[in-house]
């Protein structure tokens, strides 16, 4: 908008110069008659500009020989500068007079009533023609902003638009400006005809256009409001519909816009020429081949004898240039040529390919953070310097960047090293996220007395990229505390290394509705080995020392493991009640394997995650067992923005050895907003002699969600998606249930066993963690009966967990 601004008014103060000289020249022949020695020079009529910046710009001296030539070529000089609105230059004596009026300045400059175009980006662009405060006032300048302006609302469909102008004197030779704009109503498109259209139906082809008339989803899409821009890409989706058709010499004929004498209604129509539908004959590849030809020839989906088709076209040339981009060849250029057979109705295509000059790396920059240590940016790198660009290795460095917790959004940029074609510095602009989550509360109750939990996660330790967490949560009946350091590059070859501690000790045996009382403590230890981009395997060991309390008290499942495994023993309460209890000690040994092609760790929408955990207590553990858990999750593109989710998750743990049964603390858990969600937090599957859930030693759950888009500026922050959800947990025969009435129950695998939901889901990322709010609808829930318990419903669910 500037420049078209500025070359308006630039070439209205060369027409005004002109006719200005051209008037005043006779006048100064007449008046001075033969030329004349200047010997002395004033200037009259200053009042804001000193005559020290005319005499600067006046082309004579004094001592100078003058006439009417000279004195045509200094007012020539003066006017360009376009401080003045008069300029005489008279003789008085041996003095050159010059007499001016100077342009007042402006004092005030104000828009009203504009809503389309933006009041800064307006401004911004006057101040670049000379319209702003305190700059000296050009009417001419005025009135081509007036008339841009309007072409501007024009373009914009509005027709009605009423740009007006004040120009108001105010003291000390300077003005108030003032520009109305009245933009009326956007003219609204009553009719689209397309001429010459024989092969396909009018609707057909307008199927994708983004003008439209007016239809019942208008109010909301706007699609029956005319632009210009909109109009001009309606005519590149016309021209591509045909021509990805076969249609190979389509062409657009002519366009009309007409426009209703109330200037409200817009009437187009699209005359075009359709011609016949070619096949491809031959194709072609010619050019310095620095990537072998054949590989090239892997990139071109147009092949001969397919019917002409400019999407594989368009696309075979995106194929070829990424694959040369790969090579290091930023800036090659590659064009498809077709020759028509006008007789045959076929077409021969041709790729020339220019690779020009490989492009290298010169710097690696990391711009907008701070707070991170240079080292653990640069770890993530797969684009070195001194190498060849490679557009795979940056697009691969910026997503490792991305899937970082503690980093937002992160854009680059291929920056040019000036006078060196060949070089480019690789800009990452990140944007850096809060990398930690606090939280912790105080509390009273009559039962636990006073309580005081806290938790703190910090994913980027100092900056260096460690993650520390701490948990504790202490009240009268119950205590836990744990600490986990991670060292995700320990070695040069980034082997991560995870360290953690805990104790737990649930002694609210004491409480009437307490059944199982818990004291353990353990370490653990576990390393992480890349051995592809994007899979690596986990090694660990863990050490649990634990020792569990039951009573008569407890319901019979608690009773039956407690007595039966790892060392038992008798004791007694404070009050003299007997207690049923047993010690043991495990290590576990830890094995892993991940594969993970996510985009982000955080609202991915692009990729997927496996993950496969086997846990497994070694023989000489008080306790014997293994437990292995499988996760999968897969983005799906569908149409732009729109993704669709799938996530499932199995389990399955059993006893070895003299062991009866998983420990009460390695069953799985289902239910609730991270599970399946509508049904009660980890309420699903074998219930216990209480009516309480005890947990399963098998799991399986999936989530299929329909991932809705956010405005890009809420899309790091928050998701929200449609959701479904299947699973449910079983027991293979372990541990022994029965019903209300006391007969045996069963809670083996069966699929009308499974519970199904459906509902809306809304997760949030704040400083706290990750909020996640979900309404569903269970679909199958078991309202239970005289003899068996029913599912626990909870329709509206709400969590705070760990996002990192």
């Amino acid at each position: 908008m500037a420049s078209v601004l500025t070359r308006m008014a630039f070439r209205l103060r060369q027409i005004t110069f002109v006719a200005i000289v051209l008037a005043l020249v006779p006048v100064m022949a007449a008046a001075q008659g033969n030329s004349f020695v200047v010997r002395d020079m004033r200037v009259e009529g200053l009042q804001r500009i000193s005559e020290g910046t005319v005499f600067n710009y006046l082309s004579i001296n004094i001592g100078d020989t003058i006439d009417t030539i000279r004195i045509q070529e200094a007012m020539r000089t003066l006017y360009t500068q376009a401080l003045f609105d008069d300029i005489e230059m008279r003789r008085d004596g041996e003095t050159l007079v010059v007499v001016v009026r100077e342009r007042p300045s402006i004092e005030s400059f104000t828009i009203e009533g504009n809503k389309d175009i933006k009041t800064e980006d307006l401004m911004e662009s006057l101040r670049n023609v000379g319209l702003a405060r305190g700059r000296t006032f050009d009417r001419s300048v005025l009135n081509d902003v007036q008339m841009f302006m309007t072409e501007q609302y024009y373009d914009r469909g509005k027709y009605g638009v009423s740009v007006e102008t004040d120009v108001t004197d105010r003291p000390n030779n300077t003005v108030a400006i003032s520009i109305d704009v009245k933009e009326g109503d956007r003219a609204k498109i009553r009719q689209v005809n397309i001429v010459g259209n024989h092969s396909f139906d009018e609707d057909d082809i307008r199927t994708d256009f983004e003008l439209d008339t007016a239809n019942w989803l208008s109010w909301f899409r706007q699609d029956d409001r005319y632009a210009k821009e909109s109009l001009e890409g309606d005519l590149e989706t016309l021209r591509s519909f045909y021509m990805d058709r076969g249609y190979a010499d389509f062409r657009v004929e002519s366009t009309q816009v007409a426009i209703s004498p109330d200037r409200k209604d817009i009437y187009v129509t699209v005359n075009i020429h359709e011609g016949e539908k070619y096949t491809i004959s031959d194709v072609k590849i010619v050019g310095e081949m620095v990537v072998p030809e054949a590989i090239m020839r892997t990139m071109v989906l147009a092949q001969p004898g397919s019917i002409f088709n400019l999407k594989l076209l368009v696309g075979s040339v995106e194929f070829m240039s990424f694959r040369l981009g790969e090579a290091g060849y930023a800036n090659s250029e590659i064009e498809y040529v077709p020759e028509l057979d006008y007789d045959s109705k076929e077409v021969s295509v041709t790729f020339y390919i220019n690779p020009n000059s490989r492009v290298y790396v010169r710097r690696v920059n990391f711009k907008g953070v701070d707070q991170i240590d240079d080292e653990v940016l640069r770890r993530e790198m797969r684009q070195n310097e001194s190498a060849y660009l490679s557009n795979r290795l940056v697009d691969r460095s910026k997503i490792r960047l991305q899937r970082l917790p503690f980093i937002e959004e992160v854009e680059v940029e291929n920056v040019p090293v000036a006078g060196t074609p060949d070089m480019v510095d690789v800009d990452f602009d990140i944007t850096y996220r809060m990398p930690g989550q606090f939280s912790g509360g105080l509390g009273y109750s009559e039962l636990q007395k006073m309580m005081v939990n806290g938790s703190i996660v910090h994913t980027n330790f100092l900056g260096t990229g460690d993650r520390v967490a701490l948990n504790a949560n202490s009240g009268r009946f119950s205590t836990f505390y744990s600490l986990s350091h991670t060292d995700p590059c320990t070695t040069l070859n980034c082997i991560s290394r995870t360290v953690g501690v805990n104790y737990r000790d649930i002694t609210a045996f004491t409480a009437a509705a307490s059944d199982l009382s818990t004291t353990s403590y353990g370490a653990s230890f576990e390393y992480g080995f890349p051995i592809t981009e994007f899979q690596s395997l986990s090694l660990g060991v863990s050490f649990n020392k634990s020792e569990l309390l039951s009573s008569a008290r407890s319901t019979a499942q608690a009773q039956e493991w407690v007595t039966n495994n790892g060392n038992p023993f008798i004791t007694s309460s404070a009050g003299g009640m007997g207690l049923y209890g047993t010690e043991f000690n495990a290590t576990e040994l830890i094995l892993g394997w991940i594969y993970d092609s996510r985009n982000r760790a955080l609202f991915a929408d692009r990729g997927s995650r496996q993950q496969i955990f086997l846990s497994y207590a070694v023989p000489g553990s008080d306790v014997e067992y293994f437990t292995a858990r499988y996760k999968y999750t897969q983005y799906v593109p569908i149409y732009g923005p729109w993704t669709f989710r799938i996530n499932a998750e199995l389990g399955w743990g059993e006893a070895l050895g003299d062991t009866t049964a998983l420990p009460p603390y390695k069953q799985f858990y289902g239910g609730g907003p991270e599970s399946i969600r509508g049904y009660k937090e980890s309420w699903m599957g074998p219930i216990d002699s209480f009516g309480r859930p005890y947990g399963g030693n098998g799991l399986g759950a999936s989530q299929l969600e329909l991932i809705i888009p956010l405005p890009e500026k809420f899309s790091s922050q928050a998701r929200a998606s449609i959701f479904y959800d299947i699973g449910n947990l079983f027991n293979t025969g372990e541990v022994s249930f029965t019903d209300k009435l006391g007969s045996p129950v069963e809670y083996k695998p069966e699929f009308d066993d499974l519970r199904t939901s459906f509902g809306l889901a809304v997760q949030w990322l704040a400083p706290m963690g990750l909020f996640r709010f979900s309404y569903s609808l269970p679909l199958n829930e078991f309202r239970g009966n005289d003899r068996f318990y029913g599912d626990r419903i909870e329709r509206f669910q709400f969590s705070i967990g760990q996002a990192f």
